[in-house]
């Protein structure tokens, strides 16, 4: 803290973007600030929230760079986020792509669902709300318009040439101004000229009915119901047809809502809901947001945003380049106004699952730190060995970050060193391996080891931690009743059993984290028994691989024809006579 205390004092007045870290030296938070000096030094003085002091807690460290104007600051705190993933920078993790419809630039084009906007002359509509919509208008289009669905030369005809839903494999495959022509009115039908598509066919279900063609007639009425069902289900509609995205977001007890409608030709297609906790200003927030949206998630700018009133629109014209309107009256600012509602609606429904997540995850670790006398172990590390009497002897680990499993991080370890069912000496080699690749590699340490096991695991755990690295990590380990349920949390030196009530959530916390680092070990233990299963003896033979192998089973078709054939039977299916030779003493030895 005296550094922190010192660092405060010199604080530029100016705009810039700070860096909180942790006691690794990681970052976990990235800010920006029209002066800094105000902003990082209300960190550390006056009342914050208990998301904040949580936060506040974890900064042992901090930097900042100054910059020439806040838009500066703005675009530079977006790319420090994509550089470091903070961790408490939560909305940025949010991946989420929405998916389009895309008519390929092919000699025969396709229709298809993709998620990714490239330049590759395809043509690209949506967003879709969904993939079930944009799957939904795919199968609809596929009826009317017959692009290519196969990969079939002319002649060879697939299941869709039969329905009517592609020509390309038609033994006149259509020319290019037919699909020109296709392209056209399927762009025409998703701008909105389905209204004609639906005309033109109410007129030929009449007719269809008129010659007594029932059965047709039905077909195109279900074709027609289909239209609507799929394309005319939105009721908020803008009669100037221009692509739109509106944005409302609404905030209470450190957490933010930002609702997206986005008006495509003039039609609500759907809405994006992201909610995160944030520690800044709250339209400076929203602000960052909305960049992040464009230029970090890549969603596709449309002509214009609507953003509430206050929000620094001229920054956003500059850094977005499209137009940016703060809509004072009429339809526009009851979308606006619309947009905020539901985020208002949005953020009180998900308070109560949020304390709920928080009980299980935030206060379930500090709890344990405080049961535990160690600092609140946000990554905690858990290890579990797998073997069936000392075959194929594995171990797993598994990492918990607040509370939470954090699955690209888990590690499979096959056990090399250790002979028969000894599991300590695994415990042994995993944590070495572990710990040796974290120090090479200059990766973050745990802040608290769970073993599953006693006394013994613990023991062997920290002997390789200590003697061998001189690591100074807190370790604990989880022991299993009678009926293989988590029972007692033992920690110290020696280890004892540390109280925890079986309805605290610092309980269900260890319950989880030794069931799930139970389940990835035997998972992965049940993959190589599964391998093993199938091996077969002359795998065991040098020069004898999978070709070989086959060719012997196909032609003797049993092991015991193969020990029972001499050398001219080997010689006769193509093994070379030194090869066969070892093959028979190999096999004479295993008789």
């Amino acid at each position: 803290m005296d550094i922190i205390k010192e660092k405060l004092a010199v604080l530029p007045d100016q705009p810039g973007c700070y860096l909180m870290k942790n006691k690794h030296g990681t970052v976990i938070y990235v800010g920006k600030a029209k002066v800094l000096k105000n902003r990082v030094r209300s960190y550390f003085t006056g009342a914050n929230d208990q998301k904040t002091q949580r936060l506040v807690r974890e900064i042992t460290d901090f930097e900042y760079i100054v910059t020439s104007s806040e838009i500066e600051a703005l675009i530079l705190e977006m790319n420090l986020i994509k550089k470091y993933d903070p961790r408490y920078n939560v909305l940025l993790k949010d991946d989420k792509s929405y998916p389009f419809l895309k008519i390929t630039n092919e000699r025969h084009p396709r229709l298809i669902i993709t998620r990714k906007v490239k330049k590759d002359k395809g043509r690209y509509f949506g967003p879709y709300p969904n993939v079930i919509a944009a799957r939904e208008t795919k199968k609809l289009l596929d009826r009317l318009y017959p692009l290519r669905k196969c990969n079939n030369p002319p002649g060879r005809y697939c299941l869709y040439y039969h329905l009517g839903q592609c020509l390309a494999c038609g033994e006149v495959p259509p020319k290019k101004e037919e699909y020109l022509e296709i392209v056209k009115s399927i762009s025409s039908f998703l701008k909105g000229g389905y209204k004609e598509i639906k005309r033109d066919l109410k007129e030929k279900m009449l007719s269809a009915s008129e010659d007594l063609n029932f059965e047709r007639a039905m077909e195109i009425r279900d074709l027609i119901q289909h239209i609507e069902s799929v394309m005319e289900q939105q009721k908020i509609t803008l009669t100037d047809q221009v692509d739109r995205d509106i944005f409302g977001f609404s905030y209470d007890k450190g957490w933010m809502c930002v609702q997206v409608f986005f008006i495509r030709q003039g039609k609500l297609i759907e809405r994006d809901v992201s909610i995160f906790p944030f520690f800044d200003d709250a339209n400076d927030t929203f602000l960052s947001f909305i960049g992040r949206f464009y230029l970090h998630h890549h969603h596709p700018k449309p002509k214009q945003i609507l953003v509430p009133v206050l929000t620094d629109y001229e920054m956003l014209k500059e850094l977005l380049e499209i137009d940016v309107t703060i809509p004072l009256r009429g339809r526009k600012k009851e979308l606006v106004e619309l947009a905020k509602k539901n985020a208002d609606i949005a953020l009180n429904e998900k308070f109560s699952l949020i304390a709920r997540n928080e009980d299980r995850t935030i206060k379930a670790i500090e709890s344990l730190g405080e049961k535990l006398h160690i600092e609140t172990p946000v990554r905690i590390e858990a290890f579990d060995n797998s073997n069936i009497q000392g075959t194929d002897p594995v171990s797993a680990m598994v990492v918990f970050i607040n509370g939470k499993p954090e699955k690209k991080e888990y590690r499979k370890y096959k056990i090399k060193g250790v002979k028969g069912p000894d599991d300590y000496e695994t415990m042994r080699e995993v944590v070495r391996r572990r710990y040796t690749r974290v120090l090479k590699d200059n990766l973050e340490l745990p802040d608290l080891i769970v073993v599953d096991g006693s006394k013994g695991q613990i023991s062997a755990a920290s002997e390789v931690l200590e003697n061998e690295l001189g690591l100074d990590i807190p370790i604990c380990g989880l022991a299993k009743d009678d009926k293989h349920k988590t029972s007692e949390l033992l920690y110290g030196d020696p280890p004892q059993v540390i109280p925890l009530e079986r309805n605290s959530q610092a309980f269900y916390l260890i319950q989880r984290i030794q069931d799930e680092v139970h389940r990835f070990a035997i998972t992965f233990h049940r993959q190589l028994r599964g391998k093993s299963a199938f091996r077969s003896e002359l795998d065991e033979i040098p020069g004898i691989g999978e070709k070989r192998r086959k060719l012997l089973l196909t032609h003797f078709k049993s092991m015991k024809e193969i020990k029972n054939a001499d050398l001219e039977a080997f010689k006769n299916i193509g093994l070379p006579e030194s090869l066969a030779k070892t093959l028979i003493e190999h096999l004479s030895k295993s008789k």
